[in-house]
């Protein structure tokens, strides 16, 4: 295992674990390596001392910050975000636009929901005054 510390387009600096270093340019080149603090898939290799430790610290290193534990308050507020977006509206993933419309026109009655629409999909909503609004969190299929 090598744990790479990774910067996105963004400047968001975050750590992870990959089981090799071609196992991390593997996924990167797919697109499967994403920033934890705002989902781009655009993450590099960021410059990354070695740790080494001296002889008396051997015997008992330093922990470090497990990977579940916020590396920056605003991913503490992204999880904190995504938490109240799935406990109070209705995920309906690529329908979102369809479900979005039909409320809209009141053929179904109105109800948070949340999900995904492509980018001509967001702007014909727009453009025909359908109220949505763009959420920054990624899906939990799509995190990393």
């Amino acid at each position: 295992m090598i744990r790479y510390a990774l910067r996105c387009a963004d400047g968001h600096r975050f750590e992870s674990w990959f089981q090799s270093a071609d196992a991390f340019d593997g996924l990167a080149e797919k697109g499967l390596v994403s920033c934890a603090v705002c989902g781009r898939p655009d993450v590099t290799k960021a410059i990354m001392a070695p740790q080494v430790a001296a002889e008396t610290e051997a015997a008992a290193p330093e922990p470090s910050k497990p990977l579940s534990t916020p590396s920056h308050p605003m991913e503490a507020a992204l999880r904190a975000f995504r938490a109240h977006l799935e406990a109070n509206s209705t995920y309906v993933g690529g329908r979102f636009a369809a479900e979005a419309r039909a409320m809209h026109l009141g053929e179904k009655a109105d109800a948070p929901i949340h999900g995904e629409a492509n980018p001509d999909e967001a702007r014909a909503l727009i453009e025909d005054g359908v109220p949505i609004l763009p959420i920054p969190v990624l899906p939990k299929a799509k995190a990393n």
